[in-house]
């Protein structure tokens, strides 16, 4: 049932003055906080929540509706947060498991440091179409590679920007993925449609990443000379402490299965975590107690082997609630821009200046990524620009199709390259590598925008309504709930 607000409890729509105040005040102090004082991204975000409820109060808002505003937010987060704390317990339940030990054993065999790169990135695609969820991909086989990649002598960052290209190309093209079902239906464009045609921009986009993994493989490969000697410590040390059997590998490659066949995120991850504590107390003989409170504390070792006590102290509850509180916060000052349509009043000004097709496309591209920094989430970058947009591209004769292929090339893309932004916390969270460290890396998120941009100057796939042709009607979405 709907709760309708009391009477005299809607403020009014505010101006383009009155938009763009806490949207400036974010920018400047996040930028502030992060990089003149060395503050983490909480605290300028926080401030800017309190900015953005007095410009919400000033429109005639009530505190109790722009309380209501961030707490409807925040709920939509709680399938993150919830997964976010899961990623955690199966991080630590597979390492005392053996199960990343095993991977991580084994991949040292098959993967040479020359082509991981290559690789990771490729093998992310694969589960990631499979699984329709980038998140899903990144917290299970994501976690092993990245100790593949420690143990290799890899750059965490290279390894987490391959990663990361990797499970958005599947769950940008992936016909399960919400977001690829999210920017057609906004727009009245067929699914199908939607994914081939998104297809000019993302294979171009892959091609030109895997190439750049290449020789980013190549050129770190030949700088380690004494890799072999290191992989063959790691290895020993790894037997010494745990067992390593093939048998381990039956545990991920289940989760797969579940996630190949939809399993939801939530039962299919705690099924994950509860395989690894079995495996943690009847294969490796761990004590229980122990085992359950690395779940929360995070597993810890400590070794005479320095990369290998990186690759085991980590996972827990605990190494994710920074991210969770950050997650919160971010979606307070989301949820404010929202209810109060601030977002919206700018998209709609931008839309009505722009002139020409070329501009009209690159203002929906800079509208996403503005959408992820001020948005805090990538369905704020995708549904508030399809919603504002969509007159404009059917006035002009543009196809519907150019505008939700846009809307994921900047929306869906970028969105893990924010650290505020909820897929960005996630990536952080999950990989262990800063947002900010790894985004020179993730190559197909930073190329999907630039070719779409590209195309919009040279009008090469831009399609336009034939005469007589009817442009499909625009549907009207809420933020829908993460799969």
């Amino acid at each position: 049932m709907e709760i309708i607000p009391p009477a005299g409890e809607e403020g009014r729509l505010p101006s383009v003055l009155e938009s763009l105040i806490p949207i400036i005040f974010m920018i400047i102090s996040l930028v502030t906080g992060i990089f003149f004082f060395g503050t983490s991204p909480h605290i300028p975000l926080l401030v800017s929540v309190c900015v953005a409820a007095l410009v919400a109060m000033r429109l005639g808002y009530s505190w109790r509706r722009v309380e209501r505003g961030m707490l409807d937010a925040v709920r939509l987060a709680m399938q993150a947060v919830v997964i976010l704390m899961v990623i955690g317990t199966i991080i630590a339940s597979w390492i005392a498991g053996g199960i990343v030990p095993t991977l991580i054993y084994y991949g040292l065999n098959i993967l040479e440091p020359a082509y991981f790169l290559v690789a990771a990135c490729a093998i992310c695609c694969i589960i990631s179409i499979a699984a329709g969820n980038a998140w899903t991909a990144a917290g299970t086989i994501g976690i092993a590679i990245m100790g593949i990649g420690y143990g290799l002598g890899m750059p965490p960052e290279m390894v987490a920007g391959a990663v990361i290209s990797g499970v958005y190309f599947g769950d940008k093209i992936s016909p399960l993925s919400e977001t690829t079902n999210l920017a057609p239906g906004i727009v009245g464009v067929d699914l199908f449609e939607h994914i081939q045609y998104m297809l000019y921009t993302t294979i171009p986009a892959l091609i030109i990443s895997l190439i750049l993994f290449a020789i980013l493989g190549y050129t770190q490969a030949s700088a380690m000379p004494e890799s072999i000697t290191v992989t063959a410590d790691l290895q020993r040390d790894l037997k010494e402490i745990f067992l390593i059997s093939p048998w381990l590998l039956l545990v991920p490659s289940f989760i797969i299965v579940m996630m190949i066949f939809k399993i939801p995120a939530f039962p299919g991850l705690m099924i994950g975590s509860t395989l690894g504590v079995l495996c943690a107390i009847f294969i490796q003989d761990a004590d229980p107690s122990m085992v359950l409170n690395s779940l929360y504390d995070g597993y810890s070792i400590t070794t005479e082997n320095k990369t290998l006590n990186e690759l085991l102290n980590n996972g827990g509850i605990s190494a994710v609630l920074s991210t969770v509180s950050l997650v919160i916060i971010a979606m307070c000052f989301g949820g404010i821009l929202e209810f109060t349509k601030i977002f919206e009043v700018i998209v709609g000004h931008i839309a009505r200046k722009v002139q020409s097709t070329k501009s009209l496309i690159i203002a929906t591209v800079f509208t996403g990524i503005t959408g992820n920094a001020v948005g805090c989430d990538q369905y704020m970058s995708i549904i508030i620009p399809g919603r504002m947009y969509a007159d404009e591209y059917r006035k002009r004769g543009i196809k519907a199709k150019v505008l939700s292929r846009t809307l994921e090339d900047a929306g869906t893309m970028t969105s893990p390259l924010i650290p505020w932004n909820t897929c960005g916390a996630f990536m952080t969270a999950t990989l262990g590598v800063a947002s900010f460290s790894y985004l020179p890396y993730a190559f197909l998120c930073l190329l999907s925008p630039v070719i779409a941009i590209v195309y919009a100057c040279t009008g090469w796939t831009i399609e336009h309504y034939d005469d007589g042709e009817k442009p499909a009607k625009v549907r009207r979405f809420r933020i829908p709930k993460r799969i």
